[in-house]
């Protein structure tokens, strides 16, 4: 059955967007029909690449020394070269163009109220920190690492770093030393900039003790600079010349592929891996994205609850491209109150408000009502990532923030730094289903055979190169873990490790991780979907399902007063066959007192199978990647006695 469309854009509304004014363009400009239908757009980016990423290029008005030689020189996976000849700036796209008045940056946190940055102060605070890099040595090729929060600063710092044609790496501040050594020791920064402190929760964490040991762990010895953020005293003094609104800023134009930034995965059970990423195929990429899908202009307000941790903060950084300004906000999105960000949407005037699954699954769970005593007639799109967004998430938007918002769920990966599936402006929203497949993405759902399947599930696979895929991976020199990471599977193909359906309409939908996938009797299904039948149980907070050894085991998070007696565990079992299957019912029900998530919020399914399966718990999760190590051992507990008992 086709689910009913939750909202569906105007008329006014589809002729205003980008997208439609590009689809014209491009009919014009390659004589093809693509106006017709967001499909044929699509169909056209993924049969003819090198015209679709020359029509970004040209589209956005690229700016390169002598333009390039090439779109794509090289299609093999892995090992695509796009735009050889082109050197070009990704900072110095950030600011063309822009008005020194027209404030860049909103921001706010829980040392700080709502205040803005200009672009001219921006640009100022980018060429003082550059001249500061470049003084201590810093250059094209050199690494610039970041143990910083999500304020202005950060922007600025990562922006200085891109502009001498620097490599930046960032990791937040409730990252523990020993996670931030594991990811910023491979990567030999020149320069680690660090924070004094942060406050979150209401509490105040004073850095200056792990900073001293990342620092000291580091090979090269890097230059220390400290931003006193927790005692307000901002950076150094004397740090950089006082550079005037509208100074001089230079950009060092580097190869396409020159590095950008490095991100990192989760590092769960292992040493993080360095994901490089490069000036011209993130530009490439969020010109296209932020432009086209998530169609943010001049005058937006856009924002994305993030750390700089996640490739969320790099990617909302990249909504700067376009015009637009961005929010920032750092601090705990529940505190003091569960509304805080909804309070800061109407403060800030937000038009696009960005979060996660997990952020609107707590707010429907504490009985947030965003327009409750609040005006936000400047909100026309939220956007969800992080996780599948169930249908409940969908009705809980529509019914708390009105018939006439835009909500696009989207899903992507650090390893790309987008979204391979999400958003379109000029198509209607279906409950539970993200929109499309993104351009130049050429996204399908595969069985064992290579196979491409249509309204049944299979492996998210894709079949063609991007310019945003990584370079390679930092210290694989030989790409064999970049190889192995992505394109054991299916040489040649990129598979990127989640279920998802491709229906017949072209939406999309997905259904969990490949590798935590239940499987009973030959039946596989996501975890995604398990935790919608329990999560719609009022008493069920949080959740986490595991398949050991043909055993379904499920842990629940419970509400407050709730216990996991006979009655609760009949009304799961009867959730889970109702929704799910007979065969997904678990065979046994445990409370715990949280689950583990890592950094970027991602539930540990994998390693909790492994350590209840009898592996090492230190070999099956690394801690210091866990936003909540404690939670880990119950987990161990529970596996030893399962052990003594057997």
């Amino acid at each position: 059955m086709t689910p009913q469309v939750l909202w569906r854009p105007s008329e006014a509304a589809v002729e205003q967007a980008t997208m439609t004014r590009y689809a014209r363009w491009v009919a014009e400009r390659h004589d093809v029909d693509v106006t017709r239908s967001y499909d044929a757009l699509w169909r056209w980016s993924v049969s003819d690449l090198e015209a679709f990423w020359a029509s970004v290029w040209e589209f956005f008005d690229v700016v390169s020394d002598a333009g390039y030689e090439r779109v794509l020189a090289s299609p093999e996976m892995p090992g695509a070269r796009w735009f050889t000849g082109a050197r070009l700036s990704y900072p110095e796209h950030i600011f063309r163009g822009r008005d020194d008045d027209a404030v860049a940056l909103r921001h706010a946190s829980e040392l700080r109220g709502l205040d803005a940055w200009t672009w001219g102060r921006l640009r100022a605070e980018t060429a003082r920190l550059a001249a500061a890099l470049r003084a201590l040595g810093v250059g094209p090729g050199d690494r610039v690492a970041a143990y910083l929060p999500n304020v202005p600063e950060t922007v600025a710092a990562f922006l200085a770093t891109a502009s001498l044609g620097a490599t930046w790496s960032s990791a937040a501040p409730e990252f523990g030393a020993q996670s931030v050594i594991d990811r910023f020791a491979q990567i030999e920064p020149k320069v680690l900039l660090a924070v004094d402190g942060y406050r979150y929760g209401g509490k105040d964490f004073d850095r200056a003790e792990a900073v001293e040991r990342i620092a000291a762990a580091l090979p090269g010895d890097p230059a220390v600079v400290r931003l006193g953020y927790l005692d307000g005293t901002g950076w150094p003094a004397g740090l950089g010349p006082s550079t005037p609104a509208g100074g001089e800023l230079r950009f060092e134009r580097v190869g396409f592929d020159h590095p950008l930034w490095i991100l990192y995965s989760s590092g769960t059970t292992g040493l993080p891996k360095a994901i490089v990423q490069s000036h011209g195929g993130i530009l490439l990429e969020q010109l296209k994205h932020h432009g086209l899908h998530v169609d943010a202009r001049a005058g937006d307000r856009v924002f994305w609850f993030s750390t700089t941790g996640w490739m969320m903060w790099n990617f909302l950084v990249g909504v700067l491209l376009t015009g637009a300004s961005v929010v920032l906000y750092d601090g705990n999105p529940f505190h003091p109150t569960p509304d805080v960000l909804w309070d800061l949407a109407q403060r800030a005037g937000i038009t696009t408000f960005g979060t996660s699954a997990a952020y609107l699954g707590a707010c429907a769970k504490a009985g947030v009502q965003p327009r409750a005593g609040r005006e936000l007639p400047a909100l026309r799109a939220v956007g969800s990532t992080g996780s599948p967004l169930p249908p409940e998430g969908f009705d809980w938007v529509y019914a708390h923030l009105g018939p006439d918002l835009w909500l696009f769920s989207t899903s992507g990966g650090t390893d790309v730094c987008t979204a391979f599936v999400g958003g379109v402006p000029t198509l209607p929203v279906h409950r539970g289903e993200l929109q499309a497949r993104a351009l130049g993405c050429d996204v399908q759902a595969w069985d064992e055979e290579r196979r491409a399947l249509t309204g049944q599930v299979g492996e998210l696979v894709i079949t063609q190169p991007m310019p945003s895929m990584p370079t390679g991976f930092w210290g694989d020199p030989d790409g064999e873990r970049y190889r192995e990471s992505y394109f054991s599977t299916y040489p040649g193909v990129w598979r990127h490790g989640d279920w998802i359906e491709i229906t017949e309409r072209g939406t999309a939908i997905i259904t969990g991780r490949s590798d935590s996938t239940i499987n009973r009797g030959g039946v596989r299904m996501g975890t995604s979907e398990i935790y919608r039948a329990v999560l719609a149980l009022d008493e069920v907070l949080d959740a986490l399902v595991v398949d050991v050894d043909g055993r379904v085991v499920l842990f629940v998070v419970l509400a407050g007063g709730a216990q996991a007696d006979d009655e609760l565990v009949r009304r799961l079992a009867a959730a889970i066959r109702e929704q799910c299957s007979p065969r997904h019912v678990p065979d046994e029900v445990h409370a715990v007192p949280e689950v583990p998530r890592t950094l970027s919020g991602k539930l540990l399914e994998v390693p909790v199978k492994r350590i209840l399966m009898g592996q090492d718990p230190a070999r099956a999760a690394s801690r210091e990647s866990l936003a909540n190590p404690a939670a880990l051992d119950w987990f161990v507990d529970f596996a030893a006695a399962e052990r003594a008992r057997a």
